[in-house]
């Protein structure tokens, strides 16, 4: 067990509540969720009310006044308890903090303490098509004219989607310019000709409401542009350090908590007259499990010290999202694996984890866009 040391006693209390509110109100809806394809919206209004949701934003905006070892332990918590489709980090660490650095003030006025309460529920639409990874490619276009922008085009793969009441777009204002070109706007779901599509089926994380979103000659007010004209791409690129290590973070405590759940099946499970966790196969893989499951506790905690005093890099985000999400994803192969038969049961908790976390590898930049970051530094 590595002993942590990362984390302030005002961490620790925090957790108590978010562990708390993990067990009484996910748990027992995950198959619900599951079911419905999305969080229902009283669970976000009941986060908002314990304090779970913004909780790095200040208070003078509705915020918990914390930092990012607040949204961090929220994180580690419903992936302990391999709790999938609440879209809150993505809502309160992701897209929040553009509003907060970019937004007027009457922007922040505005939404910033419904983000908070959980009355308005934020998605953000970067991907489209035929246009992933690569940010420049975007085709949605935002034209101005007179004191309003006009938005058309399409969006795919927006968590959040179907839950959204504002979303951040990414569009062009200027096709000829590339990736200096690109724009940020905030955009209301009741714009009359903005839609949202249909769930998106996925292989995992059904609870995550994922959604196409179409945008019709939807008029927004020229002030709902978002930090400066033409400058999205930088403002994009700010962000998504963040965006990265929260992955990491995530993965690291759904390995440890996975590899804890596969220890003790392997404990109970009998086959041919001992338990599975006898068999010295077994217990060398449960060893090689353990020792990358500290790698990536080390690595994170490190880096979650860094990020905590600022200096959190965009290569260092991109070295612990590629090493965690890469490691989870073929030690859960491993664990499911060491499940047998049980292990392809949805029922089982390694099934749900091996399906949720192989989209790690691909959302917030691909495992090879990460070796691209990291390999400019070489």
């Amino acid at each position: 067990m590595i002993t942590r040391t990362v984390y302030r006693e005002d961490h620790e209390m925090f957790r108590a509540t978010a562990r708390r509110f993990v067990a009484r109100e996910c748990v027992p809806r995950q198959a619900e969720w599951d079911e419905a394809g999305r969080v229902d919206r009283e669970t976000w209004i009941k986060a908002g009310r314990e304090g779970l949701l913004c909780t790095s934003l200040s208070e003078e905006y509705g915020g918990g006044g914390g930092d990012f070892g607040h949204c961090a332990v929220l994180i580690e918590e419903l992936a302990a308890a391999n709790v999938s489709g609440p879209g809150f980090s993505l809502h309160s660490d992701i897209i929040a903090p553009y509003i907060l650095r970019l937004g007027t003030e009457e922007q922040k006025r505005r939404w910033l303490p419904k983000c908070a309460s959980g009355e308005c529920i934020l998605a953000i639409a970067m991907s489209e098509p035929g246009a992933g990874s690569d940010l420049k490619a975007v085709r949605t276009s935002a034209v101005l004219q007179g004191d309003e922008y006009v938005i058309n085009g399409s969006k795919t793969f927006i968590s959040n989607g179907l839950n959204c009441d504002l979303v951040v777009v990414v569009a062009k204002t200027d096709p000829a310019a590339g990736a200096k070109g690109v724009s940020l706007f905030l955009v209301e779901a009741d714009r009359p000709g903005f839609k949202k599509g249909l769930k998106l089926e996925k292989i995992g994380q059904h609870a995550a409401d994922t959604a196409e979103l179409f945008f019709d000659n939807v008029r927004i007010p020229a002030t709902n542009l978002l930090g400066e004209l033409n400058k999205g791409f930088i403002h994009l690129m700010q962000e998504l350090a963040q965006e990265r290590f929260i992955i990491a973070v995530g993965a690291a405590s759904t390995m440890e908590a996975m590899l804890a759940e596969t220890i003790r099946y392997t404990r109970e499970r009998k086959l041919f007259g001992q338990s599975v966790f006898d068999f010295q196969n077994s217990k060398f893989k449960l060893a090689e499990l353990k020792t990358q499951a500290a790698a990536m506790r080390i690595m994170v905690d490190y880096y979650l010290g860094e990020h905590l005093r600022r200096k959190l890099t965009a290569e260092e985000a991109a070295i612990a999202k590629l090493f965690t999400t890469e490691t989870l994803c073929a030690g859960l192969d491993d664990m499911l694996q060491l499940h047998g038969g049980y292990g392809y049961m949805t029922e089982y908790p390694i099934a749900r984890a091996y399906a949720d976390a192989r989209v790690t590898r691909i959302y917030g930049g691909t495992s090879e866009v990460m070796k691209e970051l990291i390999s400019r530094g070489l």
